[in-house]
């Protein structure tokens, strides 16, 4: 019977859906066409429709920070689009995410593109709320000026926490044009805030001119670590994850990934590219090193599709968020299903 008295059961999406273990999973692909139905990401409820949700995706359209190339605004529904393709059991971490745990697509927060404070604010209250009720979050961006509000929404629960910053640039500039909360902007404010820990912060694959060294000097000053793209290529995978995990510790840890960090070859659709960037396999690689560690949010952000030829940039933007689901199945010695 459909769950709609008047829908006939082949249109209703919730009548084909993947229920494991209790956990109401994605649209089962084999009786629904991928292309079909509402793009949730990975095919997922939404928030809506379940009593809790122990992580949920949600979209922040928002990109009134850049300095370049606008476009991250559209990026959410670009990611969600890609992720149709994604399937329920991750054979890297070897985790089924969605039986072991209520995911879910909480939507897109409605952000208002001509007032920065005020957009950066509603973005934290919605956050805040989210993780205080016991869900941890994964944001699809927007620009990276997203990053602050919610990393003030986890330390509001957790406290400082540890942050693995993934991107081609320091983004810890005091300000663009006079103004402070821009997409280059938000981790020297979130150490300005004392909402990281500055013994366990650190950039990986960051490459590309800088304004000049004074900016690596301040950025070590403020605590950062930093492992550029050329450390990953000569020191290899292992050797990145190693150090990362030494580093943070079994500290709360908040990942952000501008996906700026992969080279132009791998994401051409952002908006400051930079040649030289890590492959979208280092990146997976080093993501899936982190498994076992605390982590309790994650954002990926400036994806632009205007320039995103044949998807590419969404695509590995989508398996970016899948395995950062996956990562959060996993920690605390895992309760994902295998």
């Amino acid at each position: 019977m459909s769950a709609h008295p008047h829908l006939p059961a082949s249109l209703s999406a919730n009548a084909a859906r993947v229920v494991e273990n209790g956990f109401t999973g994605p649209v089962n692909s084999a009786l629904v066409p991928r292309y079909s139905g509402p793009a949730t990401f990975a095919l997922l409820p939404g928030i809506e429709t379940v009593e809790h949700a122990d992580v949920a995706i949600l979209g922040a359209p928002w990109d009134a920070g850049v300095s370049f190339r606008s476009g991250a605004r559209f990026g959410p529904e670009h990611i969600r689009s890609a992720s149709r393709l994604l399937r329920p059991y991750n054979p890297a971490l070897d985790v089924s995410p969605f039986a072991g745990m209520q995911v879910v697509d909480a939507g897109d927060v409605a952000l208002n593109p001509f007032n920065i404070p005020e957009a950066l604010g509603v973005l934290q209250d919605t956050a805040t709320s989210l993780v205080r009720g016991g869900t941890s979050l994964v944001t699809l961006g927007g620009d990276h000026t997203l990053a602050l509000p919610l990393l003030r929404s986890v330390a509001a629960v957790h406290g400082p926490v540890a942050l693995l910053h993934f991107d081609a640039h320091l983004d810890t500039w005091d300000t663009y044009f006079g103004a402070e909360y821009t997409h280059g902007t938000p981790f020297r404010r979130a150490v300005e805030e004392g909402i990281v820990d500055t013994e366990s912060i650190c950039h990986v694959g960051t490459r590309g001119p800088l304004y000049g060294h004074r900016d690596l000097e301040e950025d070590r000053r403020f605590g950062f670590g930093i492992l550029t793209s050329a450390d990953v290529f000569r020191q290899g995978v292992d050797e990145i994850v190693a150090r990362l995990r030494e580093r943070v510790g079994n500290r709360p840890l908040y990942v952000s990934i501008d996906i700026d960090v992969l080279d132009p070859a791998h994401a051409p659709g952002t908006g400051t590219p930079e040649a030289g960037g890590l492959t979208s396999r280092e990146l997976l690689e080093i993501l899936r090193g982190l498994a076992g560690l605390n982590i309790v949010g994650a954002d990926v952000v400036e994806v632009a599709p205007a320039y995103d030829h044949a998807d590419i940039t969404g695509v590995a933007a989508s398996h970016v968020a899948y395995d950062l689901v996956s990562l959060l199945a996993l920690r605390d010695g895992g309760k994902g299903t295998r």
